[in-house]
């Protein structure tokens, strides 16, 4: 997407790869800075991703898929066996960095594949670069066609709720529950986003929030437990979230609060659609019982970060009692009964066993 800096606006992926280098937007400056980070091993790119320089979805998916290209890369070129060991150690290591992200693992296994389909040095490095980098277009690609599908259910004058960040931040290009937003915007169609701020870290409020201002499109940024009066007062048409991992019967694991601005939409009779690409479809997860939730450093409920006035820097505050603890759940999930509909690159479907089978036929 186009991002205004300064008295210019220049086109950015989220993640890219330059020679052994990968690039990426440096999230957590955003909004106050914008800086690109770079990362000159699989293992600092490991560290990005667990550290949430990058997230969401299909950014970690494409971030992981250059990781693996770096290993092969860096792996020894004298021997096919010692660079496939080499490039096996640094998939665990990748795959340990996030554990809810099915498009995490989806890349690796993409790229390891092609490194197995290889029989010497050479042709693993530009089938591991080929492949990393088909990663990415598919996630672009897939997330302007799920803006094209999902635009069809936003009628002119839409007031939309959003949770988290799922716009392209979240992925290489477009995003997934922003994408229909920001193509219904294209078509002159007047939308007005709800952002909810998503503690704890904030994503909404720093992220999504950022992207509308960024794509001129009208928004207020609400606190989370804001959504379910606001929805009984009648003033959100629709709710649009994206997903980390989706699985083969419709449940959804997203972004913790997501389960309850889904059973608040459902009381008060809106419709609550999911979008994310098929890669995000996890079909050994038979139901959401089978995803597995992170749990994340309890600092980041204790404290919040902010831009601080005073020393021109980010700084993190304690919000809490010095001797209490918290519990911090990345993610919830969202049974399927709860979903209109899931809004894929292949077309919108409803969120059961047998409409999501049939995208992999």
């Amino acid at each position: 997407m186009n991002v205004k800096l300064e008295n210019r606006v220049q086109h950015y992926r989220t993640v890219w790869m330059e020679g052994d280098v990968v690039r990426m937007i440096d999230q957590p400056k955003i909004p106050h800075s914008f800086e690109i980070l770079e990362l000159h091993d699989y293992k600092e790119t490991g560290m990005a991703i667990r550290n949430m320089n990058i997230r969401g979805a299909g950014a970690i998916g494409a971030t992981a898929g250059y990781a693996m290209a770096q290993a092969v890369l860096h792996a020894p070129k004298d021997d096919y066996g010692k660079l496939v060991g080499y490039v096996e150690e640094a998939a665990g290591y990748i795959r340990s960095m996030r554990p809810t992200a099915q498009n995490l693992f989806y890349a690796v296994d993409k790229v390891l594949d092609a490194v197995y389909g290889a029989d010497n040095p050479e042709a693993a490095v530009i089938s591991a670069i080929k492949t990393a980098q088909g990663i990415a277009d598919e996630d672009a690609d897939s997330c302007k066609r799920i803006g094209e599908h999902g635009e069809k259910l936003i009628k002119d004058g839409y007031r939309i709720l959003t949770h988290c960040n799922a716009g392209w931040l979240a992925f290489v290009d477009y995003g997934s529950a922003l994408s229909p937003i920001y193509v219904a915007d294209e078509k002159g169609k007047k939308v007005f986003v709800y952002a909810d701020e998503t503690r704890p870290r904030l994503q909404g409020a720093r992220l999504t929030a950022w992207e509308l201002g960024q794509q001129g499109i009208e928004h207020k940024i609400i606190a989370d437990n804001v959504s379910g009066w606001i929805m009984q007062l009648g003033m959100v048409d629709m709710v649009i979230v994206g997903s980390d991992r989706i699985a083969a019967n419709g449940d959804v694991a997203n972004k913790i609060g997501t389960y309850e601005k889904a059973v608040l939409a459902k009381e008060n009779r809106i419709p609550f659609y999911v979008a994310a690409p098929t890669s995000t479809i996890d079909l050994d997860s038979k139901s959401g019982k089978d995803i597995p939730i992170e749990e994340r450093d309890e600092d980041e409920v204790l404290y919040v970060r902010g831009y601080c006035n005073s020393t021109g820097k980010m700084e993190k505050v304690r919000v809490s009692p010095k001797d209490s603890h918290a519990l911090n759940l990345a993610f919830d999930v969202t049974p399927a009964k709860y979903i209109k509909g899931i809004i894929t690159e292949k077309g919108i479907i409803k969120p059961n066993k047998k409409s999501i089978a049939k995208l992999f036929k």
